[in-house]
C-alpha cells in the first residue's frame, strides 16, 4: 500500500500548492484543478483506508500513525462536504493547508501500521466508537477554527478599508461567524458523548481508572472551553471579533490535548 500513500501525499501536496496560487492571484482555473485534485485524495485516502480496515480486521484508530490518517481524512471529508453546501472560497485552502501538516505529522509518526499487541487486547466496539466520535469532533473544531480565522481576517481587511477580489470572496463575515458557531454546535455534543463512551470504557477495561491522567483532564478542559464559546453565542448574544477570537484560542487548547496530553497519558498509550 506504500504507493498509495506516496501517490496521495503528492496529489495533495500540487492540491495546496494550486490553492495557493488561486489565493495569491485569483486563478479560477487553479482553484478548479486543485478541487479535483483534492477529491482524488480523497478517493486514495478512503481506499488506503478501506484496505487497513480489511487487512487488520479492525478500523485503523490505535496508533499515532492511524489516528493522524483518520484526522487529515476527516479533514478532507468535511472540506469538501462544506464547499459543497457553502459556497466559502479560501476555507477549503486553509482547511487543507491544516490537512496537509496533519499528513506531514502522520509522515514522521512511528510507523506501527499494526496496532501494539495492549491495543489488540482492549479493542472493543465501545472503545472504535469513542475514538472515532473524538476525532470527527475534533475535524469539526479544525473548520470551525478556520472560518473563524477568515472571519479574523475579513474583519481586519474591512477595518483598514482594503477593498479588493480577495475581500469579496472570502464571503461577508456574518456568514463566516455563522458557520462557525454550527460546526460547534455539531462538535461539543460530540465530544461529550465520545467522553462519556471513554469513561464507560475505562470503567470496564482498567483497573484502576484514573479520573487525574492528562489526556482525561485535558479532554474535558478541551469540552469546557468550546462549551464556553457556545455559551457566549448563546447565552450572552454575543457575535463578531470577540467569539472569533476565543474560538480560535479553544482550538489551541484542542491541539495541546491531542498532541501534548495525549503523549503524557498513563493508558493513551497507543497514541505514544
Amino acid at each position: 500500500m506504500s504507493w498509495i500513500y506516496d501517490l496521495t501525499v503528492l496529489i495533495y501536496a500540487l492540491s495546496v500548492l494550486l490553492y495557493f496560487i488561486d489565493f495569491l492571484h485569483n486563478n479560477r482555473k487553479a482553484n478548479r484543478i486543485a478541487f479535483w485534485l483534492l477529491s482524488i485524495v480523497w478517493s486514495l485516502q478512503t481506499i488506503f483506508l478501506v484496505i487497513r480496515t480489511i487487512d487488520t480486521g479492525q478500523i485503523p484508530l490505535f496508533t499515532i500513525f492511524e489516528s493522524l490518517y483518520f484526522y487529515a481524512w476527516v479533514l478532507i471529508t468535511l472540506s469538501l462536504v462544506i464547499n459543497r453546501l457553502v459556497r466559502v472560497d479560501f476555507i477549503v485552502f486553509f482547511t487543507n493547508v491544516l490537512g496537509f501538516f496533519i499528513m506531514s505529522l502522520h509522515t514522521f509518526a512511528p510507523t506501527q501500521h499494526q496496532s501494539t499487541i495492549l491495543a489488540e487486547q482492549l479493542v472493543s466496539e465501545l472503545l472504535i466508537i469513542h475514538i472515532t466520535m473524538a476525532i470527527l469532533s475534533y475535524g469539526a473544531f479544525s473548520i470551525s477554527f478556520i472560518f473563524s480565522i477568515l472571519y479574523l481576517v475579513q474583519f481586519n481587511l474591512l477595518k483598514k478599508k482594503k477593498w479588493g477580489k480577495r475581500l469579496l470572496r472570502i464571503g461577508d463575515l456574518s456568514k463566516l461567524d455563522h458557520m462557525s458557531y454550527v460546526l460547534n454546535v455539531i462538535g461539543v455534543p460530540m465530544l461529550l458523548l465520545s467522553l462519556i463512551l471513554g469513561v464507560i470504557w475505562g470503567y470496564i477495561k482498567l483497573d484502576p481508572f484514573h479520573w487525574y491522567d492528562v489526556k482525561v483532564i485535558g479532554s474535558f478542559f478541551v469540552l469546557i472551553t468550546y462549551s464556553y464559546y457556545l455559551y457566549l453565542r448563546v447565552g450572552k448574544d454575543m457575535e463578531g471579533k470577540a467569539v472569533a477570537s476565543w474560538n480560535v484560542a479553544a482550538f489551541l487548547v484542542l491541539l495541546i490535548n491531542f498532541f501534548l496530553f495525549g503523549s503524557l497519558s498513563r493508558f493513551h498509550i497507543w497514541y505514544s
